[in-house]
């Protein structure tokens, strides 16, 4: 909703298109790769794809060419899948950039509107404040208190104030403080930033831990691959001393083993959890976190805006003159009105904040006289200290200054020279009143006649005029949302500046655990690391905390071993931010500087989105797990199928080609990536103990029951070969039985890899319209292959009978559906336990 300002009109609707056709978007030109070109180069350097040309190269050279044209219309179907999966998750993460590209506030049209950055124009009156990166050069109109941080551009980590008409300020630079309206000058790769070819966007992000294991696996797996490759092609080459045809069965064995599908899985599956995560409410900024989401242990949250709904009212106030609790409404007495004034003239001329909004709005209410239009804010003191308090000074055209301050009620007290008794008085004051839950700031007066202000409002002397208590009541879904944490194993920590008893108030009101324990955060620093380390574990509530206590509990809880995610929205929440596993900004109150130290962004606020995110961080890696397994262990009986009967000279050495290689390969993986990735959240997941985020899917405990169930798979089918042989069956009706085995072996698989807990009974009832699509087409295929004659002779296969499908498709299934037994077993056992 657009905000009316007086103070400056800004551009009119004319104004802006004519301003955009003159000077362009404010965009800094993309010198980045084209996204089809580098998933082209990137194919070109796939070991399959090379083995694939190989191949139909050997196949051209002998005269093969109905097997050579295969190849190659192979090398187009697995390059346009591979260029298929690119971008649809290129896709996915380009839509996730939309969202979290930063918008801005600019005066137009004599209102306040928010625009996408890139809808800036030249001589927009664009709006900064405190946390925005600024997203343009502009020169300074008015300012109050107003300091960038210009890092960026200079290495200067200091900030840099610029309170001046005309001041220039740049792209990129972070406001540390204040509010200014800047006139912009320069848009796009005019910048001061754009000239020197500094990109806001491209970030390059280092691997993560399970990148780095999946393409370690996969070039292990490479290296073995070339050396069985190069022992199965000397052995053949000394058996029968034909060069090329040797060559043929060893490329066909390096194809069996490589596990291409697997970094193209992971690919694939982080990208689009991570646009599923944004259908959610939740914006991934690195896919990176999915991986971590579903380890979390322990989560830190705000209390203002996240536990509770931000939205102060302002429904008491206490009179320091009267030692009196009033209510702020007609019936407010004089000293009261003097109080809210004081607390609204300590308050930002345009308020944002709630509570100042909260206090603009009585004050408006309640004064019979309405000063605001006659004053002007000449000097302020940023909120700063610990405890934390405010200081403004306005004056009018006559000389009347008012200095008026606001903040942590012993944070003016200090600076009040109260007796003994006052404070005893205003401390019962505080406890009463935070007793209910209200949250409290202390309210004070000052005078100073000199032209030089003092540098700290700390060396200003205060009368401390009373409180004002606000209410900001829990959101109504709060409750649940840490039940539902709790019940996923995760620890809730609420880290807040405001006081031990108001955050405790609140704490009871919706049944958080552990709200007794209380840690402050002066107490918090003064502690040795040790120390620390197991208070933060035993510790719920942090009360008054500030940045560098927010900060030790989080790198505390970490050294305790925890995965850490931490919420956050104001610009001090940074550093916290961007040292938890898992940073996690609110969309609409957040600055922009917590966003960008954040690797989540929650668009709507709401807390209870994390519960399924991390919910989805279980789904994701719990079902790249189960690809994973199924890709290991279908590739093991392809392996050895190949490599047994010519490493040992069986009759039949030759019982798969690089064509069935192939064919194996164009159904494992759609079955792996698509499947598996579309299937749907089983029920008890939440209700699972937390991965350790160190694990691996590549461990020898991870891969032993892949690497089994590949053996078990792998000598059915070597039976079904040599019962084939006892039958004096031909190659071609032997090649068939197998090839019909383990075709049937992989669809019972991909079913029951599905879940390695629930039973494939089941599964067969969750929602994936994907699985019958995919195994209906692997089935029409295998039928095809067989009924029309010039391809079953293509593949070097035979017609089968009834009963040798049936032998076929048994064994396939025996040796597939044992497992089940094991997962029987396993949920018995754990019955049992539970009982107990």
């Amino acid at each position: 909703m657009p905000t009316p300002t007086t103070l400056h009109q800004g551009l009119t609707t004319d104004q802006v298109n004519q301003s955009r056709a003159n000077h362009g978007e404010n965009k800094i030109e993309d010198t980045g790769k084209n996204g089809l070109l580098t998933a082209v180069l990137g194919l070109v350097k796939e070991p399959m794809l090379i083995l694939l040309i190989a191949a139909s190269a050997i196949y051209f050279v002998t005269g093969s060419l109905g097997e050579g044209l295969f190849m190659l219309g192979a090398i187009i179907v697995i390059s346009a899948i591979s260029i298929y999966q690119d971008i649809r998750s290129r896709n996915a993460l380009a839509e996730l950039k939309t969202l979290t590209q930063p918008k801005c506030k600019v005066v137009r049209n004599g209102v306040e509107v928010e625009i996408l950055r890139e809808e800036l124009v030249i001589g927009d009156y664009l709006i900064l404040e405190e946390g925005n990166k600024n997203p343009a050069d502009a020169s300074i109109v008015e300012a109050h208190d107003f300091s960038v941080n210009e890092s960026i551009l200079t290495g200067e980590s200091l900030p840099v104030i610029k309170n001046d008409a005309k001041t220039e300020v740049f792209q990129g630079t972070l406001v540390t403080s204040g509010r200014a309206i800047a006139e912009i000058n320069a848009i796009g790769n005019k910048t001061r930033l754009g000239l020197i070819g500094i990109s806001l966007e491209s970030i390059e992000q280092e691997p993560t831990p399970l990148q780095v294991q999946i393409t370690n696996f996969v070039k292990k797996m490479a290296i073995i691959g070339g050396v069985v490759f190069l022992i199965v092609w000397g052995i053949n080459y000394i058996r029968t001393g034909q060069f090329l045809d040797s060559l043929l069965k060893a490329l066909t064995l390096a194809m069996s083993i490589l596990p291409e599908e697997i970094p193209v899985a992971f690919t694939t599956f982080m990208a689009l959890g991570a646009w599923r995560l944004m259908k959610m409410g939740i914006i991934v900024k690195r896919t990176q976190t999915i991986e971590t989401l579903g380890s979390a242990t322990v989560i830190c949250t705000d209390k203002t805006g996240t536990i509770t709904e931000n939205k102060m009212e302002l429904v008491s106030v206490y009179v320091q003159a009267t030692n009196s609790i009033q209510i702020p409404d007609e019936t407010l007495k004089t000293e009261g009105q003097k109080l809210l004034a004081m607390a609204m003239w300590s308050s930002e001329p345009v308020p944002f904040d709630p509570m100042e909004i909260a206090l603009h709005e009585a004050y408006g209410k309640l004064s019979a006289v309405d000063s605001r239009p006659e004053f002007r804010l000449v000097h302020e003191y940023p909120l700063e200290g610990k405890p934390p308090m405010m200081t403004h000074v306005f004056e009018n055209t006559e000389g009347e200054r008012i200095i008026a301050a606001k903040g942590a009620p012993e944070a003016l007290m200090a600076l009040s020279g109260l007796s003994d008794s006052q404070q005893t008085d205003i401390l019962d004051a505080v406890n009463g009143l935070a007793a209910k839950g209200y949250r409290i700031l202390g309210v004070g007066e000052s005078t100073f006649s000199g032209d030089v202000f003092p540098e700290k409002q700390q060396q200003l002397s205060f009368q401390f005029l009373g409180l004002v208590a606000f209410y900001d009541p829990p959101k109504a879904n709060i409750r649940s949302v840490f039940e539902s944490f709790y019940k996923a194993g995760i620890q809730v920590k609420i880290i807040t500046g405001d006081n031990a008893a108001t955050t405790q108030n609140i704490a009871r009101q919706i049944g958080f655990e552990g709200a007794e324990n209380v840690l402050l955060g002066d107490e918090l620093v003064a502690m040795d690391d040790n120390t620390l380390q197991q208070k933060v574990m035993q510790t719920s509530i942090f009360a008054r905390m500030f940045p560098e206590a927010k900060l030790k509990v989080v790198n505390a809880l970490k050294a305790q071993g925890q995965i850490v995610a931490m919420t956050g929205d104001g610009v001090n929440d940074g550093p916290a931010l961007k040292a938890a596993h898992i940073g996690i900004a609110m969309g609409k109150k957040g600055t922009e500087i917590a966003k960008q130290a954040s690797s989540l962004i929650l668009a709507d606020d709401d807390l209870a989105k994390m519960v399924d995110a991390v919910a989805m961080g279980r789904k994701i890696y719990v079902s790249l797990k189960n690809a994973i397994r199924y890709i290991i262990s279908i590739h093991i009986p392809i392996i050895l199928t190949v490599f047994i009967p010519l490493a040992l000279g069986w009759i039949y050495p030759n019982i798969f080609t690089p064509v069935h290689i192939i064919f194996f390969e164009l159904i494992m993986g759609p079955t792996c990536s698509i499947i598996y990735e579309n299937e749907p959240m089983e029920k008890d997941l939440l209700l699972q103990k937390t991965r350790p985020f160190t694990s691996t899917f590549f461990s020898l405990k991870e891969l032993s029951v892949s690497i089994l169930q590949g053996l078990v798979i792998t000598a059915g089918m070597l039976l079904l070969y040599n019962y084939a042989v006892m039958q004096s069956y031909d190659e071609a009706l032997t090649r068939s039985m197998v090839f019909i085995g383990l075709l049937a072996a992989n669809v019972f698989l991909t079913l029951v890899n599905r879940s390695f807990s629930h039973s494939i009974f089941t599964t067969l009832h969750y929602k994936n319209s994907l699985v019958p699509l995919i195994i209906g087409i692997t089935i029409l295929l295998s039928v095809l292959i067989f009924v029309i004659p010039g391809i079953t002779r293509f593949f070097s296969l035979e017609m089968v009978s009834v009963s040798q499908l049936l032998i076929s498709i048994s064994v396939g299934f025996v040796f597939t559906v044992w497992y089940e037994g094991v997962k029987f077993y396993g949920r018995r056992r754990d019955k049992i336990l539970i009982e107990k």
